[in-house]
């Protein structure tokens, strides 16, 4: 695949990121990375503690994106994260939290 295919292409990936990740700013701070990289969906915190998401974007703004989250603020402590593709005919807008 050429790099203009990366560039064209928009994949959509669910994630969920787990370890302390909630009340440490999580979602807005995955809300202004992805903004800065053009990745669109939403994310959302769940009640076992864990962060998820569902991103959608060109491939190699959203393996920045991913590269991000494996991190993410500086108060989180991440200690997982998980990611699959998914088919959607849905296009975002812009990343939400919920």
């Amino acid at each position: 695949m050429s790099g203009t295919d990366l560039d064209s292409r928009i994949e959509t990936y669910y994630v969920r990121v787990r370890g302390v990740v909630q009340g440490v700013g999580f979602r807005h701070a995955t809300v202004r990375q992805a903004h800065a990289l053009g990745i669109r969906g939403w994310v959302a915190n769940l009640e076992d503690g864990s962060v998820e998401a569902l991103l959608q974007g060109p491939a190699h703004q959203l393996d920045r994106m991913l590269s991000w989250l494996r991190h993410g603020p500086p108060a989180a402590r991440v200690t997982e994260v998980t990611h699959e593709e998914r088919a959607s005919d849905k296009r975002y807008e812009r990343v939400e939290q919920h």
